[in-house]
């Protein structure tokens, strides 16, 4: 049977702006030629997105505004298959993120949460149909959300439901106490970050390292490199580490999400980290050679 996982958290409109200079050469205060598209984005709505390019089923709860920008964003998620409810919210307008793009692929992303803020407890459906759930770790630390997530963390928790957690960038976990971030990582069942994340969290600055010393607070942790690939370890046994799969960048932006996917998916069902890392690489790559943070609608993998 396919997992159905349940995706907590950040559902955005990326304004993905890609240049041809270095952001350096950038002239600042008049015009540098873009190519500008718009497209679905936030972490939570990224890894619903394409957990339904995989075997599994996915359900997003999270909050968009009654405006054009929400109005998208409902529109991709039923294309593609994300079922969700409550997701229109009439106060308040659709967070938007400015995704700028440089030669490289690297992306620097300049977000507005809008209308993510004040996830709550009344927006956790029922829970005895899901597998697996993923919680982003923007929606904790956005003030008026930390109470409605701590609650669904409650919940879940007594539902013996596996989490999976995703801690957000430094830049947003640096606008917190880094010791409040710290305290949720033992409610997780498995946590997915990338080496300058399980770095600032850890405290450590060999990547063994790092994970042996979140492994103290989480089962299972598995921290994505980009280009190098992954490493993942469960507590008591060896790491494992797989290669990135070769293939041309045209934006990295969503490339963790689409890999937590494809992980997720595998993971849940399966239990085999090994084969779970390698397919959420294959995601991954999947995501690196689109401009956007989600598939095309009708894009199988």
């Amino acid at each position: 049977m396919p997992a159905k996982v349940l995706c907590i958290g950040d559902v955005m409109l990326d304004v993905v702006t890609k240049i041809q200079v270095m952001p350096s050469a950038i002239n600042y205060g008049s015009d540098t030629p873009a190519k500008i598209s718009t497209h679905g984005g936030g972490a939570a709505g990224n890894v619903a997105s394409w957990l339904t390019r995989t075997e599994a089923q996915a359900t997003i709860v999270g909050h968009v505004g009654d405006d054009a920008a929400g109005s998208a964003l409902v529109s991709e998620f039923d294309q593609l298959g994300v079922a969700h409810h409550n997701l229109v919210i009439d106060e308040g307008h659709s967070g938007v993120v400015v995704v700028l793009v440089d030669p490289t692929g690297e992306r620097t992303m300049f977000p507005d949460n809008g209308a993510n803020s004040g996830l709550h407890i009344g927006d956790l459906p029922d829970l005895a149909e899901y597998d697996a759930v993923y919680i982003s770790g923007y929606s904790p630390l956005d003030p008026l959300s930390l109470p409605g997530i701590k609650e669904m963390i409650s919940k879940i928790r007594e539902a013996v439901i596996p989490i999976y957690f995703d801690p957000a960038s430094v830049g947003g976990m640096k606008e917190v106490a880094i010791t409040e971030v710290q305290s949720w990582l033992p409610l997780m069942n498995v946590l997915l970050l990338n080496e300058e994340e399980a770095i600032y969290l850890s405290g450590q600055s060999d990547i063994e390292k790092a994970l042996d010393h979140l492994l103290h607070d989480c089962q299972t942790v598995v921290i994505k490199r980009g280009s190098h690939g992954a490493i993942g370890k469960t507590r008591g046994q060896v790491s494992i580490s797989v290669p990135a799969i070769p293939t041309s960048v045209a934006d990295t932006t969503g490339a963790g999400d689409a890999f937590a996917a494809g992980f997720i998916s595998h993971f849940s069902t399966h239990h085999d980290l090994s084969r779970a890392l390698m397919a959420g690489t294959e995601v991954a790559a999947h995501c690196v050679a689109i401009v956007g943070a989600r598939p095309r609608v009708g894009t199988k993998i």
